[in-house]
């Protein structure tokens, strides 16, 4: 039985949370005020007029401002309970609020800015806020596009005036000024600490609940499994990971970038952050690691204080990881991480191990994705979009058979916002526990890895030989992607003489020099030497696939099956 599971460690952090009644992820920042008040909290960088700059805070004042901002809250009428939007930068007061929210009890509420205005305003409809804390161009597009209306009761502006209606940060602590240490606000373990809503890339954006005892288990496993110790800096890329710095006892360091846009960054600034503050720590999604890759080995820089680089989001190619690793000193390994908002992280595997299953990969093998982190129980069920309400152990699926992947541990969550139908489709009660469906399909091998071969909603069911036959998306694609012309690839379902059939949508390395049908020739031929993709002769040439640009490794093949679809349709009514 292909099943995996370790029995949960019980550190001091997670005895704590089973046990009290009392939870708040901001003891960490009150520990550190205390234990090393001066030492650096949060350095930001910001490139002006083509210098840069930076601001830096310690612990005792960024744990003093905290308390400052939550007692202004209070005093201006937000209470415990409440839901806050927080739309601001990455910035000291982006970290000064949050952690002023969380000791306040006030819920924030976190979304991704790139999910665009529709998605956005989705998001604020299920999830009802109190509040909107926003920079100045967040306040227009509230107005603009009606966020929230109407439950909004209190509005803040950060870093500008209050021309948008409520009151600006620096108006409220002028207002409410006092010097006394703010009494943290005590919740049970489970209860709702903050909302933080899906990207949206492969589906609409859902509000995934996260308590206390979720945010513990995150920093343990940090502790644990990725062997963060006091004293270290992180390069922050992503702000969510840059708020555990305060509870590792690590520095955050802020680059000058848009953080829903890694791709865009200018690869000097992430350089020079990492020199500056010798960095020992690299959190980056796959766009990043390719972007900062190309550019290292371009200037021949070497990232010598860095001990390890962790990769999430989404799989980073093998040859980009390959690129970063020559700017890393021998034996530091880019550890790529799997999980999701729901569930993060679930399994992690070293870049040296990695490359050595590159051939397993190009072969139509999935994805190796590694061992479970501590505590963590991975599982395979059949695919099926069928509510499974109660776990049993014979749902479990054998070694190398294909099914979905479902997790459970102490940092799952339990539940969607107001998502009950989401709830109730990806959440598998296992007595005490809840199990996530992942959405994502894989196997397990002998050495109980995880291997990754796609989202079920990217599976192509067709009929090949008279039965039914199952392509799955990163094996087919990852197969034809060795061809020398292709960048990348999709497979899709299309219609074709009133058939289920598997398509491939191609993106090109460069302009084609010669016909099409040549190369179609030889994916037909490439096609036919492996079981994952036997029966695959249908293909189109795409001029730019769209991307998800948060990390630019997940394809809307959503999009490119309508786009296909369509071509398909143009050719038979030419016929």
């Amino acid at each position: 039985m292909a099943i995996i599971f370790i029995q949960l460690f019980k550190s001091d952090t997670q005895i704590f949370m089973q046990n009290s009644k009392h939870a708040n992820l901001c003891r960490h920042l009150v520990d550190a005020a205390q234990q090393i008040p001066t030492g650096l909290a949060v350095a930001v960088q910001q490139r002006k007029f083509n210098t840069l700059r930076y601001q830096e805070i310690d612990f005792f004042t960024l744990n003093q401002r905290s308390d400052q901002i939550a007692f202004a809250f209070n005093q201006y009428g937000i209470k415990s309970g409440d839901k806050a939007v927080l739309m601001v930068t990455p910035s000291i007061d982006f970290f000064a609020i949050t952690f002023a929210l969380f000791k306040a009890g006030i819920i924030p509420i976190l979304v991704d800015p790139g999910m665009g205005t529709k998605n956005l305003k989705q998001c604020f409809n299920e999830a009802a806020p109190d509040v909107f804390i926003g920079i100045p161009k967040a306040h227009i597009a509230r107005r603009l596009f009606g966020w929230g209306k109407s439950t909004i009761k209190h509005n803040i502006t950060v870093a500008g005036l209050s021309f948008w209606g409520g009151s600006s940060l620096n108006h409220l602590l002028k207002k409410y000024v006092t010097v006394d240490p703010y009494p943290m606000v005590g919740l049970d373990a489970q209860q709702m600490a903050a909302i933080l809503f899906t990207s949206g890339s492969t589906g609409s954006p859902k509000g995934v609940i996260y308590s206390h005892a979720m945010f513990e288990a995150q920093i343990e496993l940090l502790k644990h499994d990725y062997g963060i110790i006091n004293g270290e800096r992180d390069l922050a890329t992503f702000p969510l990971f840059s708020l555990f710095g305060p509870a590792l006892g690590m520095a955050s360091i802020v680059p000058d970038m848009d953080a829903s846009k890694p791709i865009t960054v200018n690869p000097d600034n992430i350089f020079a952050a990492i020199e500056k503050y010798q960095c020992t720590n690299l959190f980056a999604n796959p766009a990043l690691i390719e972007r900062l890759g190309q550019a290292g080995i371009v200037t021949g820089i070497k990232l010598n204080t860095l001990k390890r680089v962790i990769s999430a989001g989404a799989p980073a190619t093998l040859p980009s990881i390959e690129r970063f690793t020559k700017l890393l000193n021998k034996g530091v390994e880019i550890i790529n991480s799997y999980g999701a908002t729901e569930s993060l992280p679930i399994s992690k595997i070293g870049s040296l191990e990695l490359l050595r299953t590159e051939a397993i990969t190009d072969t139509g093998g999935g994805i190796c994705v590694g061992l479970p982190v501590q505590g963590t129980n991975i599982a395979i069920i059949e695919d099926s979009d069928l509510i499974i309400a109660q776990w049993q152990d014979g749902l479990n699926l054998p070694a190398y058979e294909i099914g979905e992947i479902v997790v459970s541990g102490p940092q799952v969550s339990r539940c969607y916002y107001n998502r009950e139908n989401a709830t109730a489709a990806s959440k598998i009660f296992d007595g005490d526990n809840v199990r996530h469906r992942m959405g994502d399909l894989g196997y397990l091998d002998e050495h109980a890895r995880l291997w990754m071969c796609g989202r079920k909603s990217h599976a192509v069911h067709a009929t090949f030989e008279k039965q039914v036959k199952s392509y799955f998306s990163i094996p087919c694609e990852r197969i034809f992607n060795t061809h020398s012309a292709i960048k990348r690839s999709a497979l899709v379902a299309v219609e074709y003489e009133q058939q289920t059939v598997p398509l491939l949508c191609i993106e090109l390395l460069n302009e084609p020099s010669e016909s099409s049908i040549k190369l179609f020739n030889e994916l037909t031929f490439i096609a036919k030497r492996y079981p994952q993709t036997v029966g695959i002769k249908h293909f189109l040439i795409h001029s730019g696939f769209p991307m998800d640009i948060r990390h630019n490794a997940k394809i809307y093949r959503e999009k490119l099956a309508v786009w296909a679809q369509q071509q398909v349709n143009k050719r038979i009514g030419q016929k």
